[in-house]
């Protein structure tokens, strides 16, 4: 999906399959939103597009959001998503050249009032469910995956499942601890392994599902006096230091290569 949307914007970065009667309901939203951030700008005055952008931008990189500098930058950005939406009939419709804005716009407030009651506003029940519907609606024009891209990531998911399960399987099973995983050492590291990543969850924190499991076996192991095998854990050891470095280096070198090329 962010190959879709980085190498054709047009088409995929904006959710163009959205009915065109729910464009009336789009601009209300985004209007009343815009009420919304304006009550509680305390009078400063609502910059234009691009300066907007940037004073919420840095707000969300900080989480200071509750100031009337960036309430007076979402009514902003709220009227200018209406007003686009309004002018080109709906969002199938908006041209190529203003995707990227609309779209960034979109986001911005979207995080923004994700994010405003963990900043200290004080919302009333109101305000809350006019905030919510934009929310939502904006979650629908941008978080948007089609249906085909779903189903060629399950078909990628299941067949690398298919071919690549043995080597997994026995580095797992066999080649962690000094002897065979038992079932009560397996049902305990996966209890972990679930209890973890629903934490994780919870809290939004990164983690690599396949760092905790092993993790967690490499404790039965341990618990059990069974003994590890070190240059496993070695080697698991050294993957989990450079794939960070790895990745970002990776990261960098194709956003280099793809921006010269599109």
């Amino acid at each position: 999906m962010l190959i879709l949307i980085g190498a054709a914007p047009t088409a995929y970065a904006l959710n163009r399959t959205m009915a065109d009667d729910t464009t009336p309901a789009f601009v209300q939203a985004s209007t009343a939103a815009s009420r919304v951030f304006a009550a509680r700008a305390a009078g400063a005055p609502e910059p234009e597009a691009a300066p907007a952008r940037r004073t919420v931008t840095e707000a969300l990189k900080t989480k200071d959001l509750n100031r009337p500098q960036v309430y007076a930058a979402l009514a902003a950005l709220s009227n200018d998503i209406a007003t686009s939406v309004r002018n080109y009939g709906a969002i199938r419709t908006v041209p190529a050249a203003q995707t990227q804005n609309l779209r960034s716009d979109m986001y911005l407030a979207a995080d923004a009032v994700r994010l405003l009651p963990g900043a200290g506003a004080d919302l009333s029940e109101a305000d809350e469910a006019v905030l919510k519907g934009y929310s939502k609606l904006l979650n629908a024009g941008t978080r948007y995956i089609p249906g085909w891209v779903k189903v060629c990531v399950a078909l990628a998911l299941g067949l690398g499942t298919m071919v690549g399960w043995k080597r997994i399987v026995v580095t797992v099973g066999e080649k962690i601890g000094k002897t065979h995983l038992t079932y009560a050492q397996g049902a305990s590291a996966e209890i972990v392994a679930a209890g973890t990543i629903g934490l994780a969850e919870l809290y939004g924190l990164p983690v690599s599902t396949t760092h905790i499991l092993s993790s967690g076996v490499a404790g039965t192991m341990a618990a059990n006096g069974s003994g590890l095998q070190a240059s496993t854990v070695r080697n698991m050891a050294l993957a989990w230091i450079l794939t960070l470095p790895a990745a970002i280096m990776l990261a960098a070198g194709l956003f280099f290569i793809l921006r010269h090329v599109f």
